[in-house]
């Protein structure tokens, strides 16, 4: 088993005033997203959350920790193909990546970027229908990331899921390799290995859940390195 590096710390937590190299690390979380299914697999739990939603019905959708914000962009694209009214509300706590993400939905009046705390939220209970996270557990202590699920448990009305990395030697030297091959980005090769490290397991992922209080959360590998918490609410219907 490999343990958990809780206590390292990645490049991305303190990314300094915004220069290029944090440009190029965004742009590469993009592009690995496409390309590992992260995107696709956003867009695939959205349209099930959804499912019972009529078109023309508003929909609010919170991103916790959206980075360079390309995954509120690809909703917001899935949502225009579809004739869907919603809108997404972005969180990110760091001022050099939300200046990033600015540029990056400038074209997307859809989306509205909030510089805040995660954890500390200025959304009222059952204020969206659909909030969700990716990359975002790994960064966090258990303490913390129990209280995001707490979170996002707390403000979703119809559901919930957090995506991120799954925990193992074998996604370690995956992500080593895939990191080496893509991209020379000091930031992402740094990164992109440590983030394994620092990501949990499933059932670790589920002891947080216990400890948040959330019942009626599963846990799945919906792509390759990859470990999603899910959960569905039984009221299924969005609007207000």
């Amino acid at each position: 088993m490999l343990l958990r590096e809780e206590a390292a710390t990645e490049l991305l937590d303190h990314p300094g005033d915004g220069s290029a190299e944090l440009a190029g690390n965004l742009a590469d979380l993009a592009r690995l997203n496409r390309y590992f299914g992260a995107t696709r697999t956003v867009l695939g739990q959205l349209e099930r959350l959804l499912a019972s939603t009529a078109p023309e019905t508003p929909v609010w959708v919170l991103d916790l920790g959206t980075g360079g914000a390309d995954i509120p962009a690809a909703i917001v694209r899935w949502a225009r193909r579809r004739g869907r009214r919603l809108r997404v509300r972005a969180v990110e706590r760091d001022r050099a990546i939300l200046a990033q993400a600015r540029r990056a939905v400038a074209a997307y009046p859809e989306i509205t970027l909030l510089r805040a705390d995660a954890l500390a939220l200025p959304v009222r209970d059952g204020g969206v229908e659909v909030a969700f996270s990716t990359l975002t557990l790994h960064h966090l202590s258990r303490e913390e990331a129990t209280r995001l699920l707490g979170v996002m448990e707390r403000v979703a009305r119809v559901g919930f899921f957090a995506l991120d990395l799954a925990r193992s030697r074998l996604a370690y030297a995956g992500v080593w390799l895939v990191t080496r091959l893509l991209s020379r980005n000091r930031m992402t090769r740094h990164d992109g290995p440590l983030s394994v490290r620092r990501a949990f397991t499933g059932p670790e992922l589920a002891a947080l859940a216990a400890r948040a209080g959330i019942e009626g959360l599963s846990i799945s590998r919906p792509r390759l390195f990859r470990l999603m918490a899910l959960r569905r609410k039984a009221t299924g219907a969005a609007g207000r």
